[in-house]
């Protein structure tokens, strides 16, 4: 869709929504998806020179419609007759009732049954909702992009052969599936926070939606909380060329302090309930940040006993890095490092993070030949240009001529 910005704009916004409509009378996820992505290819050929129209999700959902319709009808089976009916008849039928009532959120919970591999449950809201590319989610779940295409064909398959509905989810179905549709927001929230911001803009109203459904699950609450902390440092996160600025280096006064209050009331709500659970301790984490007026005063102690508590109920390569980032700044770089290289190499290997954070542990540790071939490491596997540059300005910055 380059050179698009009106429909690149509908995709990001409505395409969660017009996949959810037609997966609900189709009942195959393959043919709404298909529909869905023939309504904007259509749109690209034809909103430069009409316009985009007075409804455009409207007229992506209609035209989706209307091509499903023309697919099933040149199909001679029965079901494919009877599905034929329930699209034409769609607009007339009645609304769900249910606990859920938002469409995107309504399509997460569906997807998230029990009866999906977790990991395939959140790959395939991913694709759904969001509209990720294969390649965007396969970079989020740190695996290769055909690892993550054949998750996506069996979760697909597993549906269709068990005959899984696509329906609102009743009240007691939601806490099991809670797990799943928290990763999906937090995930999606990760993308746009790297990319596009309107997906992180609605993986926050989302999270909101959910705050508001379920009040009494701390999980939610400490997913929003994070959310807040993490978007509040949006603005000081580039420089006026674009260029990322990294935490420690941001100008904390452009930090949004209104988010800051918000998250930090619902962290506090969070130990309240003396129910930790893995995104209250990171919102926590980022609580102490946000306390900080600048990078010399953190208080790493507190954040590597977060980290100590979040290894005992949420272990994971990645947060055994994020660890060793607070071990460095308590205890010194070389004791980080050897708790990086202690990682098992297969598990992050392709995960640019890894190779930046042991070159700057590398760089501090004057190693600056070994710093220099991890940053290329990084600046190889980074999944954005912003970091990238990033990236190759601190390989620039090594004195490497004596080695």
């Amino acid at each position: 869709m380059a050179g698009t910005p009106g429909v690149e704009a509908v995709f990001r916004t409505e395409y969660g929504r017009a996949v959810s409509v037609l997966v609900r009378f189709l009942g195959d996820i393959d043919l709404a998806e298909e529909a869905v992505q023939d309504a904007f290819a259509i749109a690209v050929r034809t909103w430069p020179e009409a316009g985009v129209p007075p409804s455009p999700a409207g007229w992506i959902i209609t035209t989706a419609r209307n091509r499903a319709v023309d697919r099933l009808r040149r199909e001679s089976s029965r079901p494919a007759r009877h599905a034929e009916a329930a699209l034409l008849y769609a607009p007339d039928a009645p609304a769900e009732e249910g606990p859920v009532r938002d469409d995107r959120l309504r399509l997460i919970f569906t997807c998230c049954h029990p009866a999906l591999a977790p990991a395939a449950r959140v790959a395939l809201t991913l694709r759904l909702v969001g509209g990720l590319s294969t390649a965007d989610i396969a970079r989020a779940f740190l695996v290769p992009e055909p690892t993550l295409a054949q998750r996506l064909v069996r979760a697909k398959a597993k549906i269709r052969d068990a005959g899984i509905p696509y329906r609102v989810p009743r009240d007691a179905d939601l806490p099991d599936r809670l797990g799943g549709v928290l990763a999906v927001v937090y995930l999606v929230f990760n993308e746009g926070y790297t990319g596009d911001p309107a997906l992180c803009a609605e993986a926050l109203r989302l999270g909101r939606l959910l705050a508001e459904l379920m009040p009494d699950e701390p999980e939610v609450t400490g997913l929003l909380a994070l959310m807040l902390l993490v978007d509040a440092r949006r603005p000081a996160r580039r420089d006026a060329d674009g260029a990322l600025v990294p935490l420690p280096e941001q100008d904390r006064g452009l930090w949004d302090r209104e988010l800051i209050a918000e998250g930090q009331d619902l962290v506090r709500r969070c130990l309240r309930r003396g129910r930790p659970g893995p995104y209250q301790i990171q919102a926590a984490v980022n609580a102490v940040h946000s306390d900080a007026g600048t990078a010399g005063v953190t208080d790493w102690g507190q954040i590597l006993c977060l980290y100590d508590q979040l290894t005992a109920v949420a272990p994971s390569p990645v947060v055994a890095l994020n660890r060793a980032v607070a071990v460095a700044e308590v205890e010194g770089p070389a004791e980080a490092l050897e708790l990086v290289d202690s990682l098992t190499p297969g598990t992050l290997g392709r995960y640019h993070v890894l190779h930046a954070v042991r070159a700057d542990l590398l760089r501090r540790l004057d190693r600056p030949a070994e710093a220099a071939r991890e940053y290329a490491a990084a600046i190889e596997l980074a999944g954005s240009e912003a970091e990238r540059a990033y990236l190759r300005r601190r390989l620039g910055e090594l004195d490497i001529e004596e080695t």
